[in-house]
């Protein structure tokens, strides 16, 4: 049996800054189709995707505290997992996550997000 709605979607990659855009252990917004994503650089340079709501009360995690692979959000300091976009114990919530790329020094989002 072969079922299309099995297959996984071809993502197809945009350029959407370049990695100095984003501050080391900062934010940076861009606009998709859904509304707000907060692209997220770690110390490391590890970027991360992430819908830029927290679960909490909606406070804009851009503007978060970044470190090691986790924002706090500016609100009330609730704990995001970048990887995950699950809430860190002992609070309880979730935010989307995206893909995410970087090549050459430039990050890449999927064109999806933006259409």
């Amino acid at each position: 049996m072969n079922d299309m709605s099995m297959t996984p979607k071809t993502q197809v990659w945009i350029e959407v800054c370049t990695l100095e855009d984003i501050p080391p252990q900062g934010a940076r917004v861009i606009r998709a189709t859904l509304g707000c994503v907060a692209l997220f650089r770690t110390a490391t340079d590890k970027v991360f995707a992430l819908e830029d709501r927290c679960p909490h009360k909606g406070g804009p995690l851009s503007q978060g505290i970044v470190h090691e692979t986790g924002v706090t959000c500016p609100l009330h300091n609730w704990v995001i997992d970048l990887e995950t976009g699950r809430a860190k114990a002992p609070d309880e919530g979730r935010v989307r996550t995206f893909p995410v790329e970087v090549r050459d020094g430039m990050v890449l989002i999927d064109r999806a997000l933006l259409a």
